[in-house]
């Protein structure tokens, strides 16, 4: 049985700061007076909300599910007082802005894969913001500091960083541990899906 990296999903307790896993992606953080945030994404299915509120709720974060304006699943926490540490992190002015040297680990990935990841071309895609164009560049940095150097690319007409080779979906596959239930066929990497495109 191979052991764990330290900075796998599986490895750690949930903790708050995983919910960041959702602002490398299209999710969105807005303050209230500068003394709580929430938190929302909306995704492309129904798996993937479902997930993310019980995600939400290990890390002791109540999440509603409900729909956004073009009718898609729309997870959402309500306005706390320990979600603000998102917003002064994430936000440049109005702006939304990865943190300088952010340090992405499993449970960070696994969110971010729960909400916007995917098999594409013979790689796991982590969709991108497209509202935040400024976000992928560092965001890729990240990913290559944790051994998942990847290239841009596109998923359903959204950006997307695609990591490829099998020796960095193999790490990808360790680092974000199982699926979720009632994940479908080619949403999750797995290690067997690596070997399949290795």
């Amino acid at each position: 049985m191979a052991q764990l990296s330290f900075f796998s999903a599986e490895a750690n307790p949930p903790v708050l700061d995983d919910l960041a896993g959702l602002l490398c992606c299209q999710g969105q953080v807005v303050s209230f007076g500068g003394t709580a945030a929430r938190l929302s994404v909306v995704v492309d299915e129904l798996w993937r909300a479902q997930a993310l509120v019980a995600a939400c709720a290990e890390r002791g974060v109540p999440a509603e599910l409900t729909t956004s304006e073009e009718d898609s699943p729309l997870v959402r926490t309500p306005f706390r007082a320990d979600l603000i540490g998102f917003a002064v992190d994430w936000t440049r002015g109005a702006v939304k802005a990865v943190p300088p040297g952010l340090a992405l680990d499993g449970a960070m990935l696994r969110l971010w894969a729960m909400a916007a990841g995917r098999w594409s071309e013979g790689g796991y895609l982590l969709g991108l913001d497209p509202r935040a164009p400024d976000t992928h560049e560092p965001l890729g940095g990240a990913l290559a500091r944790c051994g998942l150097a990847a290239t841009m690319g596109v998923r359903g007409g959204g950006p997307g960083l695609r990591v490829s080779g099998q020796r960095r979906l193999n790490r990808l596959a360790e680092l974000v541990g199982g699926s979720p239930v009632e994940v479908p066929h080619g949403e999750w990497p797995v290690v067997s899906r690596v070997r399949a495109t290795g």
